[in-house]
């Protein structure tokens, strides 16, 4: 349990990743910390004029968001927790600070090993309502790849596959930057077949490890404001 989902998730790969982003996924429950991230996304959102109109339909959901822009600050916070269902999870709060408005963009990612296949499985959204699985790479100069996979929708008891001509797949790279003293850099493009590219973030980003308040470091301690709206069962 105190393994890093990442680490679980990659095996022996783990150790091929770039020694900052070794640090950066290294956070496990417990631990007593968690990590911020403080930087710029020099692209972040939907650049499609004619979809952001349906992206505003679903902002509530704290996954999609209508806005775009460049040069925009955001800060991230990782939580490393054990989750109702006894599993290792990774819980990320982003915060994006578009002109006259702040979105918020959060998910938490799972080890299950309860299946055929153990591996990362993501719950996405304010209400953890999208879910798809997480296929991981290493890139031979040590970068971080991440392909969803499978996607299907969470509505109380129903398990909803979405068809693959309705699904859309988020492309993730992460790396470390060296230049100028360096920092972490990320690109993320979520592509829909039939509607092309709905959201796109690329920038960078200072790290840290910040202490959880009076010492906390109970496995399954995740802070309140980190929470989703609702833990409905997973399994």
């Amino acid at each position: 349990m105190n393994t890093p989902i990442y680490e679980r998730a990659l095996g022996s790969d783990f150790s091929r990743l770039q020694p900052q982003l070794q640090e950066y996924f290294a956070l496990a429950p417990g631990s007593g910390h968690y990590g911020v991230g403080e930087g710029v996304f020099e692209v972040v959102g939907c650049r499609q004029d004619w979809l952001r109109p349906l992206l505003r339909l679903t902002a509530g959901e704290q996954a999609f968001f209508p806005e775009y822009g460049e040069g925009i600050d955001f800060r991230i916070e990782n939580h490393a927790h054990v989750d109702p269902f006894g599993r290792s999870s990774l819980t990320a709060r982003r915060e994006i600070f578009f002109p006259g408005t702040t979105r918020l963009f959060q998910d938490t990612t799972s080890f299950d090993d309860s299946g055929h296949r153990p591996g990362l499985v993501d719950y996405v959204g304010r209400f953890r309502r999208l879910v798809t699985d997480l296929n991981l790479s290493v890139t031979p100069e040590g970068r971080l790849r991440g392909v969803s996979e499978a996607s299907r929708l969470f509505l109380g008891p129903l398990r909803i596959p979405l068809p693959a001509a309705l699904d859309a797949k988020a492309y993730a790279e992460q790396w470390w930057e060296p230049q100028d003293g360096g920092r972490h850099r990320i690109q993320v493009k979520v592509i829909q077949p039939q509607l092309g590219l709905v959201l796109v973030y690329a920038g960078y980003f200072d790290y840290r490890l910040e202490p959880y308040p009076g010492g906390m470091t109970a496995p399954g301690f995740l802070p309140g404001y980190a929470r989703p709206d609702g833990w409905e069962s997973r399994v």
